[in-house]
């Protein structure tokens, strides 16, 4: 599936009764090794960031650690659909390496990344550059 298609199947900000299908796809490109580009796995995540459920933000982490292109193509702020603080509450109850290393790189970006942070202002600015 492609980004057209993935657009018109979902559209730029997705039903949450759309999130199992989407998370099962992201996982799907997570684990394909033969990706020519990284545009559908970027696409997903950011579905996943409007819908703005805290728990993604450990899948779209696991893309964005993918490889060294995934790693600066998919934006940090991908991370926080849910919000900057309510994404660090969370990772902060949580147990495991992955967590950690998550909650470290946003605390790291947050002078840079997240100064005057808006979910909406990203959102407008993906659907300006996807022309929906």
């Amino acid at each position: 599936m492609n980004e057209e298609e993935l657009l018109q199947l979902y559209g730029l900000e997705p039903d949450e009764l759309n999130r199992k299908d989407i998370r099962q796809l992201l996982h799907q490109e997570i684990e394909n090794r033969n990706l020519e580009d990284n545009e559908v796995l970027k696409l997903l995540c950011i579905m996943l960031f409007c819908i703005g459920i805290v728990e993604d933000t450990t899948l779209i982490w696991q893309a964005k650690q993918k490889n060294q292109d995934t790693s600066s193509y998919i934006d940090v702020q991908l991370l926080c659909g849910a919000g900057y603080e309510e994404t660090l509450f969370y990772l902060e109850k949580m147990d495991g390496e992955q967590a950690h290393k998550e909650l470290l790189y946003l605390r790291q970006c947050e002078p840079y990344d997240f100064v005057d942070f808006s979910k909406v202002e990203w959102v407008l600015d993906y659907k300006r550059y996807y022309g929906v």
